[in-house]
């Protein structure tokens, strides 16, 4: 049975304790020495990649993945002149090893949920982050945007009843995900009393995870779209026990992780070709994270809006854009006017 607490241990402390475990079974001969002189050395290579101070709680599936991913291109120091990344074999190998780790933490309570369980890649992959999972650029985002804000005075699709159209409901997805980047869980979890007005600000009580809330304030046209589908859009009857739910298929039941992903796609279909790409939900997390960083936000206020308990985490959200250094450089701020002025 796991702890009724959640212990926030950042990566290298998770691994010491977890070697120190594995060091301790050679001694009543459950792992040989050599098998455990193998693990802590991946476990070290984990703290390497994934930063020591980062917490353990905080890896998501996507961070496993950029990880495994980040290992199997790393040369390989056996060879004489290391090239061409990790073998297929060496990658399986450290993949049990540091499924192994997250196994035993999800036991002890240092993680909620175990990120190996949503890990995508696999041991033979060796190319980035898939693109779905990657930013969209700022014509591509617009584009899903745009297609988002048309949707409610869209034509119905052919062969649906009125009480059966989404339209609104999928707009405020879209919306949501594209300018706020939640996790998909916080969303599918957010219920109705979650959204507030304070001062004529809408706001989001957002639960992350390790039991934090945060509250963060909705864009107009967000907040514009949230009233219209709490009047017209969400079904009048939800299903027992969805009553607070925030997002109802239109049979009243609270949304799934994998609805979600059908509404993107669905909205991508409306998008002109030329500014179209697949993207997953957290790759407009990714969105969010990367556009507001390029636009000079304050990078704690990032951090505060995608929930994150530590500003390093935020590299690994912030994806590079076509021309950025471009841009960058033609608006140096040390050479704008002229100088002595």
């Amino acid at each position: 049975m796991r702890p009724a607490e959640l212990e926030r241990l950042t990566v290298a402390q998770a691994a010491d304790r977890y070697v120190e475990l594995v060091r301790a079974k050679t001694v009543t001969g459950a792992l040989s020495p050599s098998t455990a002189e193998v693990y802590a050395r991946d476990v070290a290579t984990l703290v390497e990649l994934a930063g020591a101070q980062v917490v353990l709680d905080d890896l998501t599936g996507a961070d496993v993945d950029a990880l495994l991913l980040a290992f199997a291109r790393r040369p390989d120091g056996r060879l004489r002149t290391p090239s061409g990344g990790q073998s297929p074999s060496s990658q399986a190998r450290f993949r049990r090893s540091i499924s192994a780790l997250f196994k035993h933490a999800a036991l002890a309570g240092w993680v909620q949920v175990n990120p190996m369980t949503v890990s995508t890649v696999t041991a033979k992959e060796r190319g980035g982050l898939r693109p779905q999972r990657r930013a969209l650029t700022r014509e591509q985002a617009q584009g899903l945007i745009g297609a988002a804000r048309e949707l409610p005075g869209a034509a119905p699709e052919v062969g649906k009843r009125r009480d059966q159209r989404t339209e609104l409901r999928d707009a405020l997805i879209v919306l949501l995900l594209s300018t706020l980047g939640p996790r998909v869980s916080e969303l599918v979890r957010a219920d109705v009393e979650h959204f507030f007005t304070n001062d004529g600000v809408r706001y989001w009580r957002i639960f992350g995870k390790g039991g934090r809330t945060r509250d963060v304030p909705l864009p107009d046209d967000v907040a514009m779209v949230l009233r219209e589908y709490l009047a017209r859009g969400r079904p009048a009857l939800a299903g027992a026990g969805e009553e607070k739910a925030l997002l109802l298929s239109w049979r009243g039941r609270r949304l799934a992780r994998g609805d979600v992903q059908a509404v993107i796609d669905r909205v991508q279909r409306r998008v002109d070709p030329d500014q179209r790409r697949s993207v997953t939900p957290h790759g407009l997390r990714h969105t969010t994270a990367t556009h507001l960083l390029a636009d000079a936000v304050d990078m704690d206020a990032v951090r505060r809006v995608l929930g994150h308990s530590d500003l390093s985490t935020l590299g690994r959200y912030r994806d590079e854009l076509p021309g950025e250094l471009e841009v960058a450089m033609r608006t140096h701020p040390l050479l704008r006017g002229k100088p002595g002025r």
